[in-house]
């Protein structure tokens, strides 16, 4: 729980402090791999924990820039231009950090995809741990753009203060789905060889996920 709260902590001093030079890629360190291939091992089992064990059709409810798929990434670099993938990995973070705790909040405890949820949870934060401490201090200290800014704003909103338009219905699987897409786009250099007939960032791939997986609230 220390350790949680420590990187959760870490993590929110930074936001909106990112240091933007222009039209220039940012290599995925190399430390960055080892956890987010073990990640990527228990996302391989998203299909059996997150599907089968649940309803037909159940769905839970998020916010809707939680709904975070290659479409947005695509949209976001179009709107900023030069848009640093810092600025993308770590919004990556916090979305998927809102995740899965909105999907182990509706487990109850006995639930059978419990457990797995809660290793993919921690398998997440050694991998959020590492990402902190990648980058010197000075990597994150300037402004966000107003348009990611905006999308960070509402992604820490208190759930009382939310409007009721902004509420999504997605499925468990299609949400980690985009978490798992995502996560092979915007660091791409640690799956270049497991992933090479495969560019998830291409547009393609994300066309392909475009599909309905989710409900405006009604």
């Amino acid at each position: 729980m220390v350790q949680l709260s420590t990187s959760v902590g870490l993590l929110g001093g930074l936001l909106g402090l990112f240091l933007l030079p222009p039209v220039q890629m940012a290599q995925t360190p190399a430390s960055m791999c080892t956890p987010l291939k073990t990640l990527n091992d228990s996302l391989s089992h998203r299909r059996r924990y997150m599907k089968h064990n649940f309803p037909i059709n159940y769905t839970i409810r998020v916010h809707h820039n939680e709904v975070f798929r290659l479409s947005n990434i695509s949209r976001m670099r179009l709107q900023v231009e030069g848009l640093d993938e810092l600025v993308l990995q770590r919004l990556w973070f916090q979305v998927n950090q809102g995740i899965l705790k909105k999907i182990i909040r509706v487990m109850p405890l006995r639930h059978p995809s419990r457990p797995y949820t809660a290793e993919l949870e921690r398998r997440f934060r050694d991998a959020e741990g590492v990402f902190v401490q990648a980058y010197p201090a000075e990597m994150f200290q300037q402004e966000l753009p107003d348009t990611i800014q905006e999308t960070w704003d509402h992604l820490t909103e208190e759930p009382d203060r939310v409007p009721e338009s902004s509420w999504r219905f997605a499925s468990p699987k299609s949400l980690l789905d985009n978490f798992c897409h995502t996560m092979h786009c915007l660091f791409r250099e640690c799956f270049a060889s497991t992933e090479a007939q495969q560019d998830y960032c291409g547009v393609s791939y994300s066309r392909k996920g475009r599909k309905k997986d989710l409900q405006p609230k009604s």
